[in-house]
């Protein structure tokens, strides 16, 4: 396993401090060559990597973080994580549990949302597969996931990207264990605080979300980050 360990945050304007949170918290419990980098649509779109029409999903980086192993160009391991995300250990522990036989390695959800609607006011969605491309351990060395080039992430069907239908056998889809994808108030909150706790439905950067579980670790991790920034 390569030492270089590059992290794509998915990144919304509309929620710049969620990005910025979870940046800081990889970067806090991490060792200094964990690389982490915004995926910002804007910039995409400029270089020419992302060409497809303005879409109504949820986030701007619905589809973009299938860019993610283009973008790392190396073949070791790279991760995509949406921006609502907090981190609460080391993140490079993932790798302990990855294979090189697999393509990817997913936490392997399997629920029904409780909430019709999420974040602020948006309609749940339910689909196969629901969550797993939230956060993505990509073997990069893997045919599958060469293959995975530009061309493919701009034509293909958004069910075909996010239901991992480009892996050519679901036997390549590695699980993870639960706490590296932890959906705040869709699972029983646990006596230990999950690795990567993710506000699927809406965290703490939202006035109407204060309350959730594990809303004081981000707020502390939040005032951290901007004690550094100097805001």
């Amino acid at each position: 396993m390569t030492d270089n360990l590059k992290i794509y945050v998915g990144y919304d304007s509309r929620e710049d401090i969620a990005w910025q949170v979870c940046r800081h918290s990889i970067l806090r419990h991490s060792s200094p060559d964990t690389e982490v980098y915004p995926l910002k649509l804007s910039t995409l779109r400029e270089l020419g990597l992302y060409t497809r029409p303005a879409d109504v999903a949820s986030t701007e980086f619905s589809l973009t973080r299938f860019l993610t192993p283009w973008l790392a160009a190396h073949d070791g391991w790279s991760i995509f994580v949406d921006c609502d995300f907090l981190f609460t250990a080391d993140v490079r522990n993932v790798l302990t549990h990855a294979s090189r036989h697999k393509a990817i390695h997913v936490v392997q959800h399997d629920y029904t949302p409780a909430n019709a609607v999420k974040m602020d006011g948006k309609a749940q969605a339910i689909y196969p597969r629901k969550n797993w491309s939230s956060f993505i351990l990509f073997n990069n060395a893997h045919p599958d996931v060469q293959a995975l080039t530009p061309a493919v992430v701009n034509a293909a069907a958004p069910a075909f990207l996010h239901r991992f239908q480009w892996v050519a056998d679901d036997s390549l889809i590695g699980a993870l264990p639960l706490e590296f994808n932890f959906l705040e108030s869709e699972y029983a909150k646990p006596e230990t605080v999950p690795t990567a706790i993710h506000f699927t439905n809406g965290g703490p950067w939202f006035d109407n979300w204060q309350d959730v579980d594990f809303a004081d670790q981000w707020r502390a991790e939040r005032d951290l980050y901007l004690a550094e920034a100097g805001a």
